[in-house]
């Protein structure tokens, strides 16, 4: 029996992204379909939703709401469809706090993600990936502040980053720039949306997709690239 095929993806994604949860959780049920056929090794990447989000956020429902021209209705409803689509992925958007539900709130990430690219240069993309769903964890499920440092700072430790070493990249222009060159590179591959998945660093997979898209599309790939 030959090894698994291994397929680099890069994920484009924002902490903020509820869609991006779900395309995570759809595509590891995609990988499980294809056990002992391919395996991925996934690096996660920077695109912001929300750039000009302002540090003080904005409640979730009123930001979708005036965001796409909705109503509070038409927004509550799409926050209903997307935690139907989580369940089906195997994934959460709910709150799990033992104290009352706080008001979904909406933040500038870009913090968020310098700590996510220092981690996967200086740590790796299997550490990335952790400190990736614990920022999840944190925004959806505790509904934590993910804009301020403090935070950022406890998310880190979470997952065994050195805090002194998370606090420094934080403060640190060279990973400022290094998220905004990722932001660019998004571009270059034209992606205006995310989840978007590069695999190989050509083949793009746009949106969440069922698990079985993911599977055949990774089939796919790894059937043309094929040495």
């Amino acid at each position: 029996m030959s090894e698994p095929r291994t397929l680099r993806i890069d994920i484009w994604s924002d902490v903020m992204c509820p869609w991006c949860l779900v395309g995570w959780g759809s595509l590891q049920k995609g990988l499980a379909q294809l056990e002992g056929e391919i395996e991925a090794d996934i690096r996660w990447h920077a695109f912001e939703l929300n750039p000009d989000m302002p540090p003080e956020g904005e409640e979730s429902t009123a930001h979708i709401a005036r965001k796409y021209g909705s109503t509070l209705e038409q927004s509550k409803a799409v926050q209903g469809r997307m935690r139907e689509a989580a369940q089906n992925a195997g994934v959460s958007l709910d709150y799990q706090g033992s104290d009352p539900e706080p008001p979904r709130w909406m933040w500038n990430t870009f913090d968020a993600h310098k700590l996510l690219t220092w981690a996967g240069e200086a740590h790796g993309p299997e550490k990335q990936t952790e400190l990736k769903l614990a920022l999840f964890e944190a925004h959806f499920n505790r509904r934590r502040q993910i804009g301020d440092h403090a935070v950022l700072l406890d998310v880190a430790d979470s997952v065994g980053l050195d805090r002194a070493a998370a606090e420094a990249a934080l403060a640190s222009e060279e990973w400022a720039h290094k998220v905004r060159a990722e932001e660019r590179a998004a571009w270059d591959f034209n992606i205006t949306g995310v989840p978007a998945m590069i695999v190989e660093n050509k083949f793009m997979i746009p949106g969440a997709q069922p698990p079985e898209a993911y599977a055949d599309a990774l089939r796919r790939v790894a059937q043309k690239t094929a040495a």
